[in-house]
């Protein structure tokens, strides 16, 4: 079942880059007592995701911030690895947290994974954007392909703050 406004998200594990190497973060870690928005992507450095969706949370995040975020977020089915690089190769290290979704846990448990096996990518995350508020889903935007990034994009969820 996919989750919907008003539904708490889940309990879940994701990894993230710290100084020290990988570090666990769970659900209550990051979205417990915060306004957060959170996107996802389908993988990291593919073109839509890299060339179109982050870009235009990078652009706005002083914007989305200013109406009460406590935090950007991002996740993928894709290792800790992959996002640390992709965080420093597009600037988004330190302004958008990038969260490990590596065997795709939380795609699943919120009925939002993607079967890219036949692009020889396996199982993914679709694309959307959502804001949670104390770990409560308040907004949610799934695109209908992965290749578009129009309604899960910065521009759209900056209407809904």
């Amino acid at each position: 079942m996919t989750i919907k406004v008003g539904d708490k998200l889940p309990q879940a594990t994701f990894r993230v880059m710290t100084a020290d190497g990988p570090a666990a973060k769970t659900t209550d870690d990051l979205f417990k007592g915060k306004k957060v928005v959170l996107f996802a992507v389908p993988g990291a450095f593919t073109p839509t995701c890299h060339k179109n969706h982050l870009p235009g949370y990078l652009n706005n995040a002083a914007d989305i911030k200013a109406k009460g975020v406590d935090a950007i977020m991002v996740t993928g089915v894709n290792d800790v690895f992959v996002m640390d690089a992709w965080s420093k190769a597009t600037g988004g290290a330190g302004v958008i947290e990038f969260l490990s979704d590596g065997n795709g846990d939380f795609a699943k448990e919120i009925g939002l994974s993607l079967d890219g096996s036949g692009f020889g990518l396996g199982t993914r995350s679709q694309r959307y954007s959502m804001i949670v508020e104390d770990g409560v889903v308040t907004a949610l935007n799934i695109e209908e392909g992965p290749g578009k990034a129009d309604i899960s994009g910065a521009e759209n969820l900056l209407t809904q703050l």
